[in-house]
């Protein structure tokens, strides 16, 4: 962001994005440590120019898994290790619920600036406040809570304490989204008229009336000739009705002003971190009617490449892309079924990869792990199996923290991402990685694929409900190999009824539907393989023919 305010660009436009405080509002800022961390790494990468990561308010305690903190130093705790990139990083405060001696000095404090929300009848002592936030070396954002209730020469006479202070930004709030472009307009005139213009002039829109988006383009296309900062959360999150998409703006902005800003970067942020919020909780508009104008498809398409449950939105839209012009705004579903099945098969030659792993695995005890609710209930006897018969430990599309692996068998792209914090944790530095042909990589974030596997020749087309069942992927792949027993705990199969995960994020809402299906083609398959290669459950499992004996020796 340099240059913002200095006069380097004048007139430039900007993009803050408060998912991280603003959304907050939905679940108690309870976003969880790996939502948070996603959440701001991905806006990072995204290039957005300033992240405001959550509400400084002394009246809370401390929780790692939300963003809503009682001091600058335990901002630390949550982002001390992350890179900030070129981002300018912001708390906010609500005037009148954190002391200044919670506000560490800006040289010892990781972020950058400090916004001040305030209603007009404490403006006066707000201003004050602000002006102590500055001392310290803080950017100070002053927020006119509810603009809409500040006359004319209310404006006036508070923007004479504004250019008194020096505030890095003046930013107009429209709490209850009541703002219609003209009114804004009018409003903006008259504070850019008496504003000093060496600061910066702000917006937060809120989508009451379905106008964020038009209010946030309206105030950049002002034309005024001073810097000018937008704010927007990731697909709106925000109570009720929500905000301006961060997405929306980010797009609108790289089209008209040259920016370059990564949308599919805030895109992953929004599937992999903020869905489950949204199911539980929802706001706004939704995502799919986004991507699917994106696209300028049919939504049911959207709807039926979300619910594979296995692809990232990247992913999602380069198989948009792919459809005939034709059918575009059809539904054409078995169309787009083949189209997924032929881009998930990405062949590879995967020869050598079974020549490695077979020396490795042949004659070695092998257990697999599913992110099963019994892989934490059942972890005495599972600890116990490992500690007896010392095993080879591969786990399926997830990294448990109890447990020591050796291998992870990646078959799914949306749950590789949901992975990427934990593979690059020190303690799993040694752990390998055995991917499908249809996972690819992301470049320099992650370690590289230790092996690759081909897609096509571990799944079943017959299948149409679910033809790449992870489980029996991973069998198949081992039967290659020439494994002929293995272990398994935490699959625990499926249940139309209950969490079937150990993570609820983890769920697919097309599995309830077809949960009783998938149970029996699992225990169809482990039956029609038993010579091949025989199967040990250790954790209970709806996968497991009662008075079956397999062929296993332990």
């Amino acid at each position: 962001m340099d240059g913002v305010g200095k006069g380097v660009m004048k007139g430039n436009r900007f993009l803050l994005d408060c998912t991280l405080r603003d959304g907050g509002y939905v679940n108690d800022w309870e976003f969880g440590y790996d939502n948070i961390i996603n959440i701001f790494e991905r806006l990072v990468t995204s290039e957005v120019d300033v992240i405001e990561i959550g509400f400084l308010d002394d009246r809370r305690e401390f929780d790692l898994n939300r963003t809503i903190m009682p001091c600058t130093q335990d901002v630390r705790k949550i982002f001390g290790s992350l890179n900030k990139g070129d981002s300018m990083v912001v708390g906010m405060i609500d005037y009148g619920t954190c002391s200044l001696d919670n506000i560490e000095d800006c040289s010892e404090s990781l972020l950058d600036g400090i916004r001040v929300i305030f209603k007009q009848q404490v403006a006066s002592e707000a201003l004050d406040y602000c002006r102590e936030i500055k001392k310290k070396g803080y950017k100070v954002f002053a927020q006119l809570v509810s603009v809409t209730t500040y006359s004319d020469d209310d404006l006036k006479d508070l923007i004479e304490k504004v250019n008194d202070l020096q505030p890095y930004a003046l930013s107009m709030v429209d709490t209850y989204g009541l703002l219609e472009p003209s009114k804004l307009t009018h409003i903006m005139t008259v504070i850019d008229k008496y504003l000093d213009k060496k600061i910066v002039l702000g917006f937060h829109a809120h989508n009451n009336f379905q106008l964020g988006f038009a209010n946030a383009m309206t105030v950049l296309n002002s034309g005024f000739e001073r810097d000018v900062l937008v704010d927007g959360t990731l697909y709106g999150m925000g109570k009720s009705a929500g905000n301006a998409p961060t997405e929306l703006i980010a797009m609108y902005m790289n089209s008209n002003y040259e920016k370059n800003y990564s949308v599919e970067d805030l895109q992953e942020a929004i599937s992999t971190s903020l869905m489950d919020i949204y199911r539980k909780t929802p706001w706004g508009y939704k995502l799919f009617f986004y991507i699917a104008a994106l696209n300028k498809v049919h939504p049911d398409y959207v709807s039926f490449l979300m619910n594979k449950g296995t692809l990232s939105v990247t992913e999602i839209n380069d198989l948009l892309q792919k459809i005939p012009e034709q059918d575009k705004l059809g539904k054409n579903i078995k169309g787009l079924e083949h189209i997924y099945l032929e881009y998930q098969k990405n062949e590879c030659d995967d020869a050598n990869t079974i020549k490695d792993l077979n020396s490795e695995y042949v004659d070695k005890n092998i257990l697999i792990l599913g992110p099963g609710r019994t892989i934490r209930e059942k972890e005495m006897d599972i600890t116990d199996y490992i500690d007896k018969y010392n095993p080879i430990v591969i786990s399926i599309n997830y990294i448990p923290d109890n447990y020591k692996l050796d291998y992870v068998f990646v078959s799914n792209s949306q749950r590789y991402l949901m992975m990427a914090s934990k593979l690059v944790e020190a303690k799993n530095k040694k752990l390998k990685i055995i991917a499908t042909s249809n996972v690819t990589r992301m470049e320099e974030k992650l370690t590289s694929f230790d092996y690759r596997v081909n897609y096509s020749k571990l799944i079943d087309e017959e299948n149409e409900e679910c033809p790449d069942n992870s489980l029996l992927m991973l069998l198949t792949l081992l039967i290659k190999i020439g494994v002929k027993q293995v272990a398994i705990a935490g699959c625990d199969g499926y249940t139309p009824d209950d969490v079937n995960y150990v993570q609820e994020n983890m769920e697919y809402t097309f599995i309830k539907r077809i949960a009783d299906k998938l149970n029996q083609d699992v225990k169809k398959y482990i039956f029609d393989f038993k010579n091949q290669i025989g199967v040990k459950f250790i954790t209970p499992s709806k996968y497991e023919r009662k008075n079956e004996v397999f062929k296993y020796e332990s």
